[in-house]
């Protein structure tokens, strides 16, 4: 089987003769083809010619996308840099668009065609319809950010996390402009591009227990990111892809009552146990999650060894299984690592 028909298999609710490889690469496939890391992130063109090149090289399933975590900073009216100097692996805020709780009580919605990066996810997706290669299971991947961290990066995750106790009001008043933003920015993706074969993803990092309390995602995570599904999946897309990112174990039992779609991809991290967290999402294909820490500063031979344990494991789960990082590749990764996990799939990744 070809990677794209290995995904189309578990779309289908069937077996693949293989565990399939999403790489979740956009930094790194910037630097392995020798382009600025800030080029992956804010030039359609050059990105897709390196995450494909990328994909082809390592035999991965190509996935093509841009975006950022940050979504929501930049299309409110804050500020943004890309990443420059060794150091910096994605874009960040320089400046958030409200600092009090009376500036987040007048802020209104912006226009979604032309805010922050929407302008270059469509112009990327334009470009990604010429010439669809064979390894690409989905006509198009487009970011529909965690309604969560969408509503975090509008005044800042230490702001919004303080308003959840102090200012509630406030908080949910950020959570709504987030939902309907992230809404109609599906909207915006359905007139432009239709649903047919086009999958929507996104993280919620700052909804993990490292950041809230599981009673304070119940009141302010829960009914707005389920808003945000529900909403999203009327429209008529099939498949949404979350990332579950960081320490959400507490928060899986919520996590469970959203829709994902028909099936769902649920990714999740490194914290996660696979078998734990699959046990939640019955109707899902689980995506997970080798520790982005031992692709970076492991030896070949100890990611090999990592990366085996995490397929044997996963290969083994009802729904389907595509083997991923727990998070984003880091950029800097050594490509010999990256062989080595992909190797270690190769050799274990076979169903009998």
């Amino acid at each position: 089987m070809t990677n794209r028909e290995r995904v189309e298999a578990l779309l289908r609710h069937e077996k693949p003769d293989r565990v399939p490889i999403w790489p979740f690469a956009l930094g790194f496939t910037a630097v392995y083809t020798g382009i600025s890391i800030s080029d992956g992130y804010s030039q359609p063109g050059p990105s897709l010619i390196a995450q494909r090149k990328t994909c082809r090289d390592f035999d991965w399933i190509s996935t093509p996308f841009i975006a950022s975590a940050i979504m929501g900073a930049w299309e409110f009216g804050g500020e943004i840099k890309w990443p420059s100097g060794e150091f910096a692996q994605a874009p960040s805020v320089t400046r958030h668009v409200v600092e009090t709780t009376e500036e987040v009580m007048k802020l209104g919605m912006p226009d979604v065609k032309n805010s922050g990066f929407i302008p270059r996810i469509v112009e990327f997706g334009k470009l990604a319809l010429d010439g669809r290669e064979d390894n690409e299971p989905f006509r198009l991947l487009l970011q529909m950010e965690g309604t969560f961290n969408t509503a975090a990066n509008i005044p800042g995750a230490a702001k919004l996390t303080k308003w959840l106790i102090k200012k509630p009001e406030a908080a949910h008043r950020v959570l709504r402009l987030a939902t309907d933003y992230l809404v109609e920015l599906a909207r915006y993706y359905k007139d432009t591009f239709g649903t047919e074969g086009v999958a929507l993803f996104g993280g919620d990092p700052s909804s993990s227990n490292q950041v809230i309390s599981p009673k304070h995602f119940e009141t302010f995570a829960l009914p707005y990111l389920k808003e945000t599904h529900e909403k999203v999946l009327a429209m008529g897309f099939k498949t949404l892809l979350m990332h579950i990112c960081g320490e959400q174990n507490l928060n899986l039992p919520y996590w469970a009552q959203m829709p994902m779609g028909d099936p769902g991809l649920v990714s999740f991290g490194h914290e996660v146990n696979l078998e734990e967290g699959a046990r939640y999402f019955p109707n899902d294909i689980i995506v997970g999650n080798l520790e982005p820490a031992i692709i970076q500063t492991g030896t070949p031979d100890e990611v090999y060894a990592a990366s085996r344990k995490v397929v044997e494991k996963g290969k083994n789960l009802a729904t389907g299984f595509i083997f991923a990082p727990g998070c984003e590749l880091p950029p800097r990764a050594p490509a010999e690592n990256l062989k080595a996990m992909t190797q270690a799939v190769f050799d274990h990744g076979w169903y009998d």
